[in-house]
């Protein structure tokens, strides 16, 4: 199963703004271009995170975003499944059909689906931002995951 590319991205974008958790605020475009994302797709992603409350929109000449709350209050499953959905590898599992309950693959799908919500619910932002520590140097303008 892959993520989509809204999910690895709004987690990149996630992480960044971790990073900079305590900081007044900071310039999406700065995001946009530490993560290599193009700015109106960052753009596009910000508004779901904003509208859960997980990121602040600041507006104005010194404008941009920040955590709403701690970077240990965010669990990496609030924001997969905001911009993915349910974490399921096939649509069976969260709309059964007459076969669901004779299916033994559906079975495995479904622990696949566990395995995967359970480390997302068991990784907040500051366990990625300790993560991302150990693998680039403090002085790197590099924050990919």
């Amino acid at each position: 199963m892959k993520l989509s590319t809204r999910a690895r991205y709004g987690t990149r974008a996630m992480l960044d703004l971790a990073q900079h958790y305590g900081d007044e605020v900071v310039p999406i475009k700065d995001i946009a271009r530490r993560q290599q994302i193009s700015l109106p797709y960052l753009e596009h992603l910000v508004g779901p995170l904003v509208d859960a409350h997980l990121v602040q929109s600041v507006r104005g000449s010194r404008g941009g975003l920040k955590l709403a709350k701690s970077p240990d209050n965010i669990r990496l499953n609030e924001v997969v499944c905001l911009l993915e959905g349910p974490i399921e590898p096939v649509d069976c599992i969260q709309s059964p059909d007459n076969r669901s309950q004779f299916c033994a693959t559906r079975d495995i799908w479904g622990d696949m689906g566990r395995a995967m919500t359970s480390v997302l619910e068991k990784t907040t932002l500051a366990d990625l931002v300790s993560r991302q520590q150990a693998k680039v140097s403090p002085d790197s303008d590099m924050y990919y995951i």
